[in-house]
């Protein structure tokens, strides 16, 4: 894909129109997003402009439709995009696109027209094994409406959040190989979050569950989830190993979820221990 990126740098119609064309169709949405992350990456946010409101405006339109990933995908990545360039943190940019997120779970942005309620006796309509799973929820106490506005808002945001954080990967992977080979790599190899980083995630998601801001819990370990994903890929970059090993790691990843605790676990102690240097020390 990268003749594909270099002609889009040629100049910003380029980049204006392959990122509105790709907009229009709703699965490419995330070609769309890595071309203004692409163009905010290397020129700034006031010269990107141009190209994120010839994305927006497709995205928007989606959006009305009842879609909302392609937008907030678009905005989520140009903000991280911003804070990548400006603090050259992945961390940073992997924080602030979390609360950003979460926030737009917590005011409800990602519910459908009219709330949860109408979907949830589309269900009921739908299926009798839904509509006696609901009520027996109602039975327990459990207020079924507003566990459907967590769980709609939450799975939306959290794909979301991904979404931007794989075309922020995208766009980064570009721009190294059109102006600095290998760039990439070396940067994202060395992705770690640092203790006040950590901290900071904690303390927010205590926050969350004290004060019932739920978003905040459900999505604050991203960037933790990214840094370990990060640390493996240094750790098998600094062994020589062969990339089938990252293979079988995705699709472990992908498919089972003690893969995604051991990951949150080795980000959580990488941040302490350091396991890349340590490596590099002793070779």
């Amino acid at each position: 894909m990268l003749p594909l990126a270099r002609w889009v740098m040629r100049g910003t119609p380029h980049a204006a129109g392959a990122a509105a064309l790709a907009a229009l169709v709703p699965w490419l949405f995330w070609f769309s997003a890595a071309v203004a992350a692409l163009v905010t990456l290397r020129r700034g946010l006031a010269p990107a402009l141009p190209v994120i409101v010839a994305a927006a405006l497709p995205t928007g339109w989606w959006w009305v439709q009842g879609d909302t990933i392609p937008l907030a995908s678009l905005l989520l990545v140009t903000l991280m995009a911003v804070v990548l360039r400006a603090r050259m943190r992945w961390s940073e940019a992997l924080i602030a696109g979390t609360l950003v997120a979460a926030a737009l779970v917590q005011f409800g942005t990602f519910l459908p027209p009219g709330g949860a309620g109408p979907l949830l006796e589309q269900l009921r309509q739908s299926s009798t094994e839904v509509s006696g799973m609901l009520d027996q929820l109602s039975a327990q106490g459990v207020a079924t409406e507003q566990l459907a506005v967590l769980l709609i808002g939450g799975i939306t945001g959290l794909i979301v959040t991904l979404a931007a954080v794989v075309c922020l990967a995208l766009a980064r992977s570009w721009q190294a190989g059109l102006y600095n080979p290998g760039g990439f790599r070396t940067e994202f190899h060395a992705l770690r979050l640092q203790g006040r980083e950590l901290l900071l995630l904690v303390v927010l998601a205590v926050i969350g569950a004290l004060l019932a801001v739920p978003a905040l819990p459900m999505l604050g370990w991203i960037p933790l989830l990214v840094s370990g994903v990060a640390l493996v890929h240094g750790l098998v970059g600094l062994k020589g190993m062969n990339g089938l090993w990252l293979v079988a790691f995705y699709v472990l990843l992908l498919t089972t979820w003690p893969m995604i605790l051991i990951v949150l676990l080795l980000g959580c102690l990488d941040t302490f221990a350091d396991f890349r240097a340590r490596l590099a020390r002793s070779q």
